[in-house]
């Protein structure tokens, strides 16, 4: 019996442009149709050189470079930021770099209420989304405000030309991780489902060729194109258990945001698969496999990522306590979360078993 159409999809303001150096070409152009006068260039400390290329193309336009930003946007970084904003007598912020340069530049907005451009050179997708996070204390807080939606989005590919492999890994199963989860959310919709697929495909197909050739453009555009698609979806829904998880684990425990998604995301999927046979179904035909979190787990191993919680720095005894805390929440999820049985994943996550799904 083929279930009723049922659903509503909200779709957020946000101009892209993509195209091959974008990123000194067309950001100027996007300053001055935001009617912008004074913005501050944010970065972190690996992206200092694209931002330093960007505020150089902004030319008088540009009031500074702030490269102070930090993984998981820690509140003093972000006091920090908006500080040097006040001082700068900014109107607006041109967030470059990865999803921690795009964080500040999104707590900022938050805090002050300037408009935001991004202009990602990662595959973390962050940029397409209303989602800020913000770290006090050992806890990472989320939320959704439409007042940090970068009002213009640059996308390059020439910018992600020098991204270490590694991290390109990472990165792009970070993206994919806001596909998967997407396909399962209490607010998905058609179109949600067609870019989730469409952005996985194209992630997944990405990847190996960035590996192999680093700096081959096609490659790097199509993952970049994948990041876009598959951050839109993050964009448009609920985050679950996936995406929980990794703020618990980040924020608490300090393990690294992209390559935390990466070794979860396969046991977070096997964990919710009985529950979510249509999204499972999707991810399947994307990925051409009839065993999806294997072949996710798969495809990052094979390209040198990391496979276990250990290898990140997680303790085997810190297990139960990040377990707790996460079942403490509340969320959507198609599958019950309890603290058993998330202590259940992230011990096979630990030790690097074989991802099964499971039945509720």
């Amino acid at each position: 019996m083929t279930t009723p159409l049922d659903f509503t999809h909200e779709t957020r303001p946000v101009r892209v442009v993509f195209r091959s150096g974008a990123s000194v070409t067309a950001t100027p152009g996007e300053v001055a149709r935001l009617a912008l006068h004074r913005v501050l260039v944010v970065s972190g400390g690996r992206g200092t050189e694209a931002a330093h290329a960007v505020a150089a193309a902004l030319g008088d336009s540009c009031a500074g470079v702030h490269s102070g930003a930090r993984m998981h946007v820690p509140v003093e970084v972000a006091d920090e930021a908006v500080e040097a904003v006040r001082a700068a007598g900014a109107d607006g912020c041109v967030a470059v770099g990865g999803g921690s340069a795009i964080g500040l530049g999104k707590a900022i907005a938050l805090r002050t209420g300037l408009p935001l451009i991004a202009v990602p050179s990662t595959y973390s997708g962050s940029e397409m989304t209303s989602v800020w996070g913000l770290t006090e204390q050992g806890v990472k807080r989320t939320g959704r405000d439409s007042s940090v939606q970068p009002r213009c989005v640059v996308y390059d590919p020439d910018l992600t030309l020098g991204l270490p492999v590694p991290l390109s890994v990472t990165s792009g199963v970070n993206a994919l991780a806001h596909a998967v989860e997407a396909l399962y959310a209490p607010d998905a919709s058609p179109l949600v489902s067609l870019m989730a697929e469409e952005g996985v495909r194209a992630m997944a197909g990405a990847l190996p060729g960035v590996a192999a050739d680093p700096g081959d453009p096609q490659a790097r555009g199509r993952a970049l194109y994948g990041a876009w698609l598959c951050g839109s979806c993050l964009g448009s829904t609920t985050m679950g258990l996936h995406h929980k998880l990794c703020h618990v684990l980040g924020g608490t425990f300090g393990l690294p945001h992209a390559e935390t998604h990466t070794v979860l995301l396969p046991y977070t999927l096997a964990h919710n698969a009985a529950a979510a046979p249509e999204a499972v179904a999707v991810l399947a035909r994307a990925l051409d496999t009839d065993d999806v979190p294997r072949a996710l787990r798969e495809l990052a191993g094979r390209l040198g990522a990391p496979r276990t919680l250990a290898e990140l720095g997680m303790k085997e005894a810190d297990l139960a306590r990040a377990a707790t805390q996460l079942a403490a929440e509340s969320f959507p999820n198609p599958r019950e979360v309890t603290a058993n049985g998330v202590l259940g994943l992230l011990t096979a996550a630990y030790e690097g078993w074989e991802p099964r799904s499971e039945t509720p």
